[in-house]
C-alpha cells in the first residue's frame, strides 16, 4: 500500500515529522529574529521598520506593528521554502523510487499549500477584528464612517479570497493527479502479483476499487490532519492571547486562558464520546464489504455456469447482506445521536463561555467575532478524531482487505476473516 509509491515509507513519514518539529522549533527559538539580517523581501519593497522612539503615538505604533508583521510573514514564507526544499531535495536524492517525483515532490506540495491556506484563514481572522470594529463604530455614530472606508474592507477580503479560492482549485486539480498516481503504483504492483492473491474473495474488487478508495481516503485523512495541527500552531496563539479579554467562565469563575482551556475540554469529552459510540463500526464495515463481495462473486460465476447463482444460494448470500446492514444501520443510528447532539451543543459552548464578558461589555463586536473565530478553528483542530470518525471507519475496512494481498503476497497465513471466504477456482 505504501512500499509501492512512496520511498522507505516507515523513514520517509519519521523524518517528515522530526525535520517538521526541528522546524518549528528553530523559527520561534532562533529564525524569526534573523528576518532584518536574512531575509530578501527588501528586493521587493517589503522592509522590517526601525525601532520606535521612546513615547511614540498610537498611529506610529499601530504602522509600526503593520509593517513589523508583513515583513516578517515574507520571512516565514522564505524559511518554509528553503525547509521544504531541503527535504524534498534529500529524498529525490536518497530515495531513489520509481514514484518519487509524485509521492515526495507531491507531498511536500499538498502540505505547503495546506500550511498557506492556514496562513490565510489567520489573515481572515484578523480581518474580522477590524470590519466588525468598524461596523460597531458605525451602528453606534451615525456616519461616523464613510462609505469608502466601508468599501475598501469589503475589497480586502475580496483580495484574499481570491488568493484562496485560486491556491483551493489548483490544488484540488494536482491531489486528483496525485491520488490517482498513487493508485496506479498499488494497481501495478498487486496487478504484478496477480497468481497470489487471485484465490483471495473479492480480489478483483480489491485491486480495481479499493486502491483507488485508499489512495484518495488517506490522502484526504492526511491533509486534514495536517491541517488541524498546522491551524492549531497558527490560532493556539490566537486564542491565548484573546482569552485576555476573557476573565471568568459561568459556573467556574476565574480560569487562567479560560477560552483556552474551554476547547481542550470539549474536545476531549467529544472525542471520547464518539469513540466509545463508534468502536463496532469499523468490524461491522469490513464485514459488509466481504458479504456483498460473496454476494457479488456468485452472480458472477452465475453469468458464465448454469449451475451456480441458484435462488436458494443468492437467497442466503442475500440475508447475510441484509443482517450486516441492519446491524450497521443500528450502531450508526446511536453513533448519530451522540455526534450530532455533540456538535451542535458546541455552537453554545463559547458563547456561554463568553456570557460574563458580554454582560459586563468587556468586549467589542470585533473582538467577539475573532474569538468566535478563532474558537471554533482550535476546537475544530482538537475535533479531528470527531470530524473523521466515519472516514477513519471506511479507510480500516479497505486497510483490512488490502492487508489479506500482502499476506498473500509474502506468503503468510490470511487474517481469519479471509480463510473463511477463500474459494477454489472453477
Amino acid at each position: 500500500m505504501f512500499h509501492s509509491f512512496f520511498p522507505k515509507p516507515k523513514l520517509f513519514f519519521l523524518s517528515f515529522a522530526l525535520w517538521a518539529l526541528v522546524c518549528v522549533i528553530g523559527w520561534y527559538a532562533i529564525v524569526q529574529d534573523l528576518g532584518h539580517i536574512l531575509s530578501l523581501g527588501s528586493l521587493f519593497g517589503v522592509h522590517f521598520p526601525d525601532a520606535l522612539a521612546e513615547g511614540a503615538d498610537a498611529a506610529a505604533q499601530s504602522a509600526f506593528q503593520s509593517a513589523q508583521s508583513t515583513a516578517l510573514d515574507v520571512w516565514l514564507y522564505q524559511y518554509m521554502a528553503v525547509c521544504y526544499a531541503i527535504f524534498i531535495g534529500g529524498w529525490v536524492i536518497y530515495g531513489g523510487q520509481k514514484w518519487a517525483k509524485w509521492s515526495v515532490v507531491g507531498s511536500g506540495l499538498i502540505v505547503f499549500i495546506t500550511w498557506f491556506q492556514v496562513q490565510v484563514s489567520v489573515m481572515i481572522n484578523e480581518w474580522y477584528g477590524s470590519f466588525y470594529d468598524l461596523i460597531q463604530k458605525a451602528l453606534s455614530a451615525p456616519n461616523s464612517i464613510t462609505l469608502d472606508e466601508y468599501f475598501a474592507q469589503l475589497f480586502t477580503f475580496a483580495g484574499i479570497a481570491f488568493v484562496f479560492i485560486a491556491v483551493a482549485v489548483l490544488n484540488s486539480f494536482f491531489v486528483s493527479h496525485y491520488v490517482f498516481r498513487w493508485r496506479t503504483a498499488m494497481n501495478n504492483y498487486y496487478a504484478s502479483k496477480w497468481q497470489q492473491v487471485r484465490h483471495i474473495e473479492g480480489a478483483s474488487q480489491r485491486i480495481q476499487e479499493d486502491t483507488m478508495r485508499f489512495a484518495s481516503i488517506v490522502e484526504t485523512l492526511g491533509v486534514r490532519f495536517l491541517d488541524s495541527m498546522m491551524t492549531l500552531l497558527a490560532f493556539l496563539p490566537v486564542l491565548w492571547g484573546l482569552s485576555s479579554y476573557v476573565k471568568e467562565l459561568p459556573f467556574l469563575g476565574e480560569v487562567p486562558q479560560a477560552l483556552v482551556f474551554i476547547a481542550i475540554i470539549w474536545s476531549i469529552i467529544g472525542t471520547t464520546l464518539l469513540a466509545v459510540a463508534g468502536i463496532r463500526l469499523p468490524g461491522l464495515e469490513f464485514k459488509n464489504q466481504r458479504v456483498e463481495a460473496a454476494y457479488r462473486k456468485e452472480l458472477v460465476y452465475g453469468e458464465d455456469n448454469s449451475d451456480r447463482a441458484e435462488p436458494i444460494t443468492l437467497a442466503e448470500l442475500f440475508t447475510n447482506v441484509r443482517k450486516n446492514y441492519f446491524n450497521l444501520y443500528a450502531n450508526y443510528l446511536y453513533f448519530n445521536i451522540v455526534r450530532y447532539g455533540y456538535l451542535q451543543a458546541g455552537v453554545l459552548v463559547p458563547l456561554i463561555a463568553l456570557g460574563p464578558s458580554i454582560v459586563a461589555g468587556t468586549l467589542t463586536l470585533g473582538i467577539f467575532q475573532r474569538i468566535s473565530n478563532a474558537f471554533n478553528q482550535v476546537e475544530g483542530s482538537f475535533q479531528f478524531l470527531v470530524n473523521s470518525w466515519t472516514t477513519i471507519v471506511e479507510l480500516l475496512s479497505i486497510y483490512k482487505r488490502l492487508k489479506a494481498f500482502e499476506a498473500a503476497i509474502d506468503n503468510q497465513p490470511l487474517p481469519a476473516e479471509d480463510q473463511h471466504f477463500i474459494e477454489t477456482q472453477p
